[in-house]
């Protein structure tokens, strides 16, 4: 019997796991086996090793979701032996010795890294380190164009920072060349480029869906097409 595999959901930066509510009740309507675990925003190595962990202790095989940031850790966790495929959603596509700063730096800025917001937090034995949220004034028009305002007031008191170095680390591997690959280019996206997004999807390989107004906030926004992909992704691989 072909067996289902398991939908592992990866939330970027500024987000949590809740962030994908919507996604999970569209799957888990259609009878498809989901988890989204806490994403520790704390760096690609780390951060990605945690994610591989989590996916090789569930039973059968996984496809990887990954918003955002989650995207460059689906590319390094994906190579974990039981993952079949990768989704990426608004995502940053590295390749294997890439990091998110020089992907980024091909392209015009978006208008989120003008407004970031530095916090500090102590690291055992060493200085403090940095890490950033988006400016709360700005979090509505950067990250969440497209959702109602009462939702995105919530959504920016609720950030979690990411720490500064994620932007430096590079990629150890890209799972993409040896796993199929989808992806979802937030055509409206104030957070990540669109371009960034386009370019990366298309050097995967990836199969590209694209929605027009979408914010970078996708899934919260538009939770169906973001589930309808993920689907053709699990029926693909099943």
């Amino acid at each position: 019997m072909p067996t289902t595999p398991t939908v592992l959901l990866v939330h970027g930066a500024f987000a949590d796991a809740g962030s994908w509510s919507g996604v999970i009740a569209e799957l888990q309507g259609h009878g498809i086996p989901v988890i989204a675990p806490p994403n520790p925003l704390r760096g690609l190595a780390s951060d990605s090793a945690y994610i591989a962990s989590v996916a090789s202790q569930i039973d059968g095989p996984v496809v990887l979701v990954g918003h955002s940031y989650g995207g460059a850790l689906i590319t390094v966790a994906g190579v974990t032996e039981n993952v079949v495929g990768l989704v990426y959603v608004a995502a940053y596509v590295l390749e294997e010795g890439e990091s998110l700063g020089e992907l980024q730096g091909r392209f015009p800025l978006s208008p989120l890294v003008s407004n970031l917001k530095e916090w500090t937090y102590p690291v055992p034995g060493g200085d403090p380190a940095v890490e950033v949220t988006i400016a709360e004034a700005a979090f509505p028009s950067v990250f969440a164009a497209d959702v109602p305002a009462d939702v995105t007031k919530v959504l920016a008191a609720a950030q979690r920072p990411l720490a500064a170095a994620a932007f430096e680390e590079t990629a150890s591997t890209a799972a993409w060349r040896t796993k199929p690959s989808w992806a979802l280019v937030a055509g409206a996206d104030e957070a990540i480029n669109p371009e960034v997004e386009r370019f990366g999807a298309k050097r995967a390989g990836a199969t590209i869906v694209e929605l027009e107004g979408a914010s970078h906030a996708v899934a919260v926004s538009r939770p169906k097409a973001v589930a309808d992909l993920i689907r053709d992704a699990v029926r693909a691989t099943s």
